[in-house]
């Protein structure tokens, strides 16, 4: 975060004379694309970076993300074949490489504490990422109750010895509020710099998080073209469930790098807070807040949502300010006419309920055998609703299907069950899928972080967690 307020986001975004396909493989892609924006790190530490983090080790295919056949006119972008079965696992096994690396060329020997509000997904992988790194601890704030069994266990088991995890009893919006307030006190940055300890996010407010994602857009066009799916520069839409802006953000900079996208499609759950901005210009949170059945999108303010209205607006951040401002004061904003007209050019947007959602999961179980969690199952509900253009439609699938067991298996076969193990197990059985390995062995590993809290009692949480840190 900006210190005086705000988020960071590059100077420039360059337009690559580069093309995906014939074959390259993800790190190779990754190294065109993040160069431009790592300017300032040699050749071969983002090299060591990028071999470092996308591997056998980590991910369980070859191609770190998976693109899958659904049918004639769309495919799937499985980004979840990493170690803890979620999309941000992309971005955050690279993320503390890259951290370590900055920290060494500046000679930094400062600790660092990343403190993450969670929505169920970035906490778990941001914790697998930097757990154990040295110089480095991480403090984990997610909504008690806010997330499914699965996520939670994820969370509460991990182990090393520089992890630390919160339930909130509140929702990810007020967590996410008081993290980023946190993050912003000058007055904490004092306090801790003086011993040595420096603040950082592993959230997708660091631009680091939200630059690695990027890389995936242009991965999957390319095994498109290599399977002569589209033809080189054909023009395709990506649909991305989201929820905080930021998975559904790296794709319009993947555009603005010069990937062919013709639409890109904001599928949003019942919190349809970003549904209705895309389609009236209007952005209203003042709303009541639901807990779905795709929990990771139950969010209502979308902190990335102020970079993009600063992309659109030619990098004009008085206007960006004004409805930052008014949505602090109201929690709520309008944008100028202007600015609709610019984001209908290629943002569409639609939103569906949680029976919405078990019913697709249902129909494209028995239409073609393939198992959509229930985020995933938002975006092909509304994709399938909205059909922008002729264009191939890319679906960013972001979780995979076993950490939503219970939901999935209802959307399935219309059993309901209170167990999220048994619920895997029958969705292995019916479907032929293997559990994913973040989960195979989740049910056996102890619980080490049990700390619940009411949200008034974020800070002092903190500082006490400071004192353990700082010894």
């Amino acid at each position: 975060m900006v210190p005086e307020g705000g988020l960071f986001v590059p100077e420039q975004v360059p337009l690559l004379d580069f093309m995906p396909g014939n074959g390259e493989s993800y790190q190779a892609v990754a190294e065109r694309i993040l160069s431009p924006f790592l300017s300032d790190f040699p050749a071969t530490d983002l090299s060591s970076c990028i071999s470092r983090a996308y591997n056998k080790a980590s991910f369980d295919i070859n191609e770190i993300v998976n693109v899958v056949p659904l049918d004639e006119r769309r495919s799937i972008m499985e980004l979840w074949h990493g170690p803890t079965a979620a999309f941000k696992d992309i971005a955050l096994q690279i993320m503390p490489y890259l951290m370590s690396v900055s920290k060494k060329n500046l000679n930094d020997r400062s600790h660092t504490v990343i403190l993450v509000a969670t929505s169920g997904d970035t906490g778990k992988a941001a914790l697998e990422g930097f757990k154990n790194c040295e110089g480095i601890s991480i403090i984990v704030f997610y909504p008690h109750n806010g997330v499914s069994e699965i996520q939670k266990r994820q969370m509460t088991t991990t182990d090393g010895d520089n992890t630390y995890v919160v339930a909130v009893k509140g929702n990810f919006d007020e967590c996410q509020t008081e993290v980023k307030h946190l993050l912003g006190s000058q007055e904490l940055r004092e306090r801790y710099r003086n011993r040595g300890i420096e603040f950082s996010s592993a959230n997708s407010i660091n631009w680091g998080r939200l630059c690695p994602q990027i890389v995936y857009y242009f991965s999957s066009y390319g095994q498109l073209f290599n399977r002569n799916v589209i033809k080189a520069g054909e023009a395709v839409n990506f649909c991305v469930p989201t929820g905080n802006f930021g998975n559904i953000l790296a794709g319009y900079y993947a555009m603005r790098l010069g990937l062919p996208i013709a639409k890109l499609i904001c599928a949003s759950n019942r919190n349809n807070v970003l549904a209705d901005f895309f389609a009236t210009g209007n952005y209203n949170s003042n709303r009541t807040f639901s807990h779905t059945i795709s929990p990771s999108m139950d969010i209502l303010i979308s902190s990335n949502l102020e970079r993009f209205l600063f992309e659109v607006n030619s990098h004009d951040s008085r206007p960006v300010a004004g409805w930052s401002q008014s949505l602090a004061n109201t929690g709520a904003f309008s944008v100028s006419p202007t600015t609709r007209k610019h984001m209908d050019k290629f943002i569409v947007s639609g939103w569906v309920d949680d029976q919405k959602v078990l019913t697709t999961i249902g129909e494209e179980f028995r239409r073609s055998g393939y198992v959509l969690d229930t985020h995933t199952a938002v975006a092909v509900a509304v994709d399938t609703e909205i059909m922008p253009n002729n264009q191939h439609t890319i679906i960013a699938s972001t979780a995979s299907p076993f950490k939503f067991g219970r939901y999935v298996l209802q959307g399935m076969t219309g059993e309901i069950v209170k167990d999220e193990y048994h619920a895997i197990d029958r969705i292995s059985a019916l479907s032929g899928l293997p559990v994913h390995q973040a989960l195979a062995e989740l049910r056996q590993r102890q619980e080490r972080h049990t700390l619940v809290i009411e949200k008034k009692w974020m800070h002092e949480t903190l500082l006490e967690l400071m004192w353990k840190i700082t010894g």
